[in-house]
């Protein structure tokens, strides 16, 4: 299997792993495999989650939730990537990817049950995605070299 083909199946269970948890409380699972990665954040309401994998080194993670029933998932894999997610309201959901190096992302989402994706695949590449309101639905992919 490919590091991207791995890394994206990795990106997948991440935004569709459920948890057995206490109905109300927060979830945070982190895997770093690399040297020097770094992942933290904050979660504020109830059945919030986040979702990180990393590898490689020098990769950083910041994730914060404000509300309920929200969902982070991230992954990159190469060097020097940097991912940061934003979400206040509930029912948002928001996923990364990159694989490569030098990948830059924050996702912003205000509202209820938003939808941001992602991707990122060579090395270079810097994305800002944010969304206000509801039901809003947003995906990009990149090859940047």
């Amino acid at each position: 299997m490919t590091p991207k083909s791995f890394a994206t199946l990795a990106l997948a269970a991440l935004l569709g792993a459920t948890a057995a948890v206490p109905a109300m409380a927060n979830d945070v699972r982190i895997e770093q495999y690399g040297w020097a990665n770094s992942a933290g954040g904050s979660q504020h309401g109830g059945r919030n989650r986040i979702r990180v994998y990393q590898n490689g080194g020098h990769n950083g993670m910041t994730g914060q939730q404000y509300g309920r029933d929200n969902l982070s998932g991230v992954g990159q894999e190469g060097y020097g990537n940097s991912a940061a997610t934003y979400q206040r309201g509930d029912r948002n959901v928001a996923g990364v990817g990159q694989f490569g190096s030098n990948h830059t992302t924050i996702l912003t989402q205000d509202g209820n049950g938003n939808i941001a994706a992602g991707v990122q695949i060579g090395r270079g590449c810097a994305a800002n995605v944010a969304q206000g309101g509801g039901n809003n639905v947003a995906a990009f992919v990149q090859t940047c070299d």
